[in-house]
């Protein structure tokens, strides 16, 4: 159940880049310098030919002096399709000449420290190739200047024939993907946020500074007019995608006592796409305090949108669409799914104590662990008619839950990593989808960590992407990353929190 890569819909980019760096200085004559070019053009061509990696890797010529690399630096950031560079020291390249493209650089930068033989000549080593794979020394100077400037950037240590050499810098590139993806990105509410809800509200000109997301509210009854324009031919496609992807509850079959609802349920999401795709928005919100001319609130047309990629977030929490789409974007094609979700409710034991995931409708079928069904049943919030829905669980893998908070001035990620599990028990009456699951290093400790860490309500459960590459993420868009796993303890998150209170009041890094 997992989406396509590299395509989602909503305009990923389908031609991503990533550009390969080689420093080097001619202090060690043209001989070596042919070396060195080809060398890392072959490092680069086997970064190029792994499908872990879903961005192309570009050979760049070998970078000697300043000059090149500033001129490098900036043809990166003007070229759309490129979404991040990798930086290889093949000798000894004087840092000195990277100030000035370093400082003007703006896309991801990943630090491969690497060299071209994987063993040593143990037998056969002189002088010439010492000076030829200086790597070592090379990539020491380079550190440094990239601490010296402050630079956000992720390091990677390995030989390219190493697969977990190669899977890490996969995962960077999936996670540049991302942040490219945010850059320009276009996100509809649709109405506004719940009312006297403090967590979905927010800094909008600071999400699109930080992120390069732009925020824009349209009223429900714009939707309206274009899901109510949507004509039979639509409706009665969809319903026969209804029919062969899920299995529809009796009374929504044709013939059925509430057909009508099941094709109403398809009319809001074909107006809802064209609304999407026409203004060309990755993410949106709703909010069942603000239905307009809606019959229903949105659910089974919500869910599907998710699966295609769309980023979301349910009573006009625009964070969480925003975070939702760049994880979706991170996990496009690898095993797992990704959702909008919600800590619902507690199991305290008997047994092992777990957490009830759900929302009103809004959970996302890649997640599921069957196949999901499509249902009808009372909402008693919202005041409109029955809403349809798909229901499932979660299937069981490892995951992480993470929520994006605005604590004023600044952005924060509050993620704890977790066991999705199957339920205890059947859960018979719960008219919903959900996922269960046991938080590290368990729920007492993960709450208390999680409400001084001021984590939103709302948040993205992904068992497609982890930790590590949310790490990646908030370095990549200078925000505060508060990690919740297996080794926290309270008093050292609480440490941590206080130490990132000082260092991004002091001024992150850019």
């Amino acid at each position: 159940m997992s989406l396509p890569t590299p395509r989602l819909a909503g305009s990923v980019p389908s031609h991503a880049t990533v550009w390969f760096l080689t420093g080097s200085q001619h202090l060690y004559g043209p001989e070596i310098l042919d070396q060195v070019a080809a060398q890392s053009r072959r490092i680069a061509v086997v970064l190029d030919g792994d499908e872990a990696i879903v961005a192309r890797v570009v050979w760049q010529p070998v970078l000697t002096d300043a000059d090149a690399i500033a001129d490098i630096c900036q043809r990166a950031n003007s070229d759309p399709s490129c979404v991040g560079v990798i930086a290889w020291m093949h000798t000894f390249s004087p840092a000195k000449m990277w100030i000035r493209g370093l400082e003007a650089l703006d896309k991801p930068l990943l630090h491969l420290h690497t060299q071209a033989n994987q063993a040593l000549p143990w037998d056969s080593i002189d002088m010439d190739f010492m000076n030829l794979n200086q790597a070592a020394h090379g990539d020491r100077e380079f550190g440094y200047i990239q601490t010296r400037l402050r630079l956000p950037r992720v390091t990677v240590v390995g030989h390219v024939d190493d697969p977990g050499t190669r899977h890490r810098v996969g995962r960077w590139a999936r996670v540049a993907i991302a942040r490219a993806d945010l850059r320009g990105m276009r996100l509809v509410r649709f109405g506004d946020n719940m009312r006297g809800v403090a967590v979905t509200e927010g800094d909008k000109v600071a999400a699109e500074i930080r992120f390069g997301v732009a925020v824009n509210t349209y009223s429900v009854n714009d939707l309206v007019d274009v899901v109510n324009r949507v004509d039979d031919d639509e409706i009665d496609e969809l319903v026969d995608i209804y029919d062969e992807q899920y299995d529809v509850a009796r009374d929504l079959r044709a013939g059925g006592d509430q057909h009508a609802s099941l094709r109403y349920a398809a009319r809001v999401e074909a107006g809802l796409r064209r609304f999407l795709t026409d203004r060309g928005y990755r993410a949106f919100t709703t909010n069942f305090e603000d239905l307009g001319g809606l019959r229903q609130l949105p659910g089974l047309a919500v869910q599907r949108l998710m699966a295609d990629g769309y980023g979301f977030g349910g009573e006009g929490d625009w964070k969480t669409a925003l975070l939702l789409r760049a994880v979706k974007v991170m996990g496009a094609g690898l095993p797992g799914g990704t959702s909008f979700m919600e800590d619902y409710t507690y199991h305290l034991g008997p047994g092992p104590q777990r957490i009830l995931g759900a929302h009103m409708l809004e959970v996302c079928p890649t997640i599921a662990t069957t196949r999901p069904t499509i249902e009808i049943h009372p909402l008693s919030i919202g005041g409109r008619e029955d809403p349809v829905r798909l229901r499932f669980t979660a299937a069981p893998r490892p995951g992480i839950v993470v929520g994006l908070c605005d604590l004023g001035g600044r952005f924060r990620l509050v993620a704890n990593t977790v066991d999705v599990v199957q339920p205890d028990h059947e859960l018979p009456r719960l008219p919903v989808a959900c996922a269960v699951w046991t938080p590290h290093p368990s729920l007492p400790t993960s709450a208390e960590c999680w409400l001084t860490a001021g984590g939103p309500h709302h948040t993205v459960l992904s068992t497609a992407v982890d930790a590590e590459m949310l790490d990646m993420f908030a370095g990549m868009t200078g925000i505060e990353l508060a990690l919740i796993d297996a080794n926290t303890t309270v008093r050292s998150f609480v440490a941590d929190l206080r130490l990132g209170d000082l260092y991004f009041s002091l001024g992150a890094p850019r």
